[in-house]
């Protein structure tokens, strides 16, 4: 029998986010002698193309194909519903052709809603991993009626309203994570932060990981790190933002500087930019906030767990499927960044709390979210999708 020919679209361009790593780690962990993954990178490779070099993959790169967006979101490449009617559809049909893949596994919004058609008229099974709202349009319409199957990477984000029952065609499978095989020296990496900022080395550090985009609450960060300052006179407290914006958002970090600057947060706010491994980062924050709301299943969030660096996170969307209140992190209300200062403070004050939450963090996230547990869930998956379960083991449902 031939390998399962699995593929894998993207769209190229300067932002690797979190779904981007997942997918092409997944590609890159599966049994060659089962699966053939290919990787398709629209308009240019970019990041997502320098990412597969870096895992082993190759990928191919489908540069004039346009692609239908949200009409709000003035994304390169973009074309109406005429437009993907008559060049889009076509184009794509004729790439599956020349593929001949037996799954198409898209991974992100843009990747759903222009490759699901093709895919269904062509033949191939589809394979929708949902990384958003419950409540998208396209994961209660589209996906219920054309999906092949639909993997959600938490409880939380399993669509919500779906047009047709999806019991039996929806899994939660837990994005995988690759974890640095040491952990960093969490003072030493405290103290590099510190001399690169110019910082005494007691300074409170806290930290933002992720994309600058709304869902995020990047501006949420910069008025809780305005609360903790004024809460604590007597520590320096610095806000640390870890990434960029993107192409859709653009505008959202300048917003976080001005809204820096009117807090008087000038000299305490510092825009750290993307960063590739991250682990030294993660490990010399004191601790890592997660303002978001409606966040499906942060990957940063299990990456901070397992470094132990302790996390304090609106109790909101996949948060709470991931942290323990008071066990292995802190929950807290969303928009109320008042809220986040006493589980900082005890932290910072009790290094004995800051130990326990830290080891019972490092515990979890590495008994649940390793990489090999996510490739062999998914893999047993697409061998149901072809050739059933009989041969793929234990049914998802």
């Amino acid at each position: 029998m031939r390998r399962i020919r699995v593929l894998f679209p993207f769209v190229g361009g300067p932002v690797l986010g979190g779904s981007h790593i997942s997918a092409l780690s997944l590609a890159a962990s599966l049994d060659p002698n089962r699966f053939e993954p290919r990787v398709l990178v629209h308009f240019e490779p970019g990041a997502i193309g320098q990412r597969a070099r870096d895992l082993g993959l190759d990928f191919e790169v489908l540069e004039d194909t346009p692609l239908m967006s949200s009409p709000g979101l003035p994304l390169p490449g973009r074309v109406g519903p005429l437009g993907y009617l008559t060049r889009t559809l076509p184009a794509l049909r004729r790439t599956l052709k020349q593929i001949d893949p037996d799954i198409v596994h898209t991974n992100e919004g843009r990747m759903h809603a222009n490759w699901i058609v093709p895919s269904k008229l062509s033949g191939c099974r589809h394979l929708w991993h949902h990384r958003q709202d419950p409540a998208a349009r396209g994961a209660n319409t589209l996906a219920p009626l054309l999906a092949d199957h639909i993997v959600s990477v938490s409880h939380y984000a399993m669509p919500s309203r779906p047009i047709r029952s999806i019991s039996n065609r929806a899994s939660v499978i837990r994005s995988p994570f690759d974890f640095p095989a040491v952990r960093p020296d969490r003072a030493a990496a405290h103290a590099a932060l510190c001399d690169e900022l110019g910082l005494p080395r007691d300074a409170v550090l806290l930290g933002y990981f992720g994309s600058i985009i709304k869902r995020k609450r990047p501006d949420g960060f910069v008025r809780v790190v305005d609360a903790v300052r004024r809460a604590l006179p007597d520590r320096q407290v610095h806000g640390l933002l870890f990434g960029d914006a993107v192409a859709a958002t653009r505008g959202l970090d300048e917003t976080c500087k001005a809204l820096a600057d009117s807090l008087g947060l000038a000299d305490n706010f510092h825009f750290m930019g993307f960063r590739s491994p991250v682990f030294e980062a993660m490990s010399g924050v004191d601790v890592m906030l997660v303002p978001a709301v409606n966040e499906p299943f942060g990957r940063t969030l299990i990456e901070s767990m397992y470094l132990g660096t302790p996390v304090v996170a609106t109790r909101h969307g996949g948060n709470v499927e991931a942290i323990a209140d008071g066990v292995t992190g802190f929950l807290v209300e969303p928009d109320v960044p008042e809220s986040f200062v006493e589980p900082i403070r005890s932290l910072i004050s009790d290094p004995a709390l800051q130990t326990r939450i830290a080891d019972a963090a490092k515990a979890d996230a590495s008994a649940k979210y390793g990489a090999e547990r996510h490739v062999s869930e998914i893999s047993r998956l697409y061998e149901k999708l072809v050739v059933g379960p009989q041969v793929a083991g234990t049914a998802y449902a």
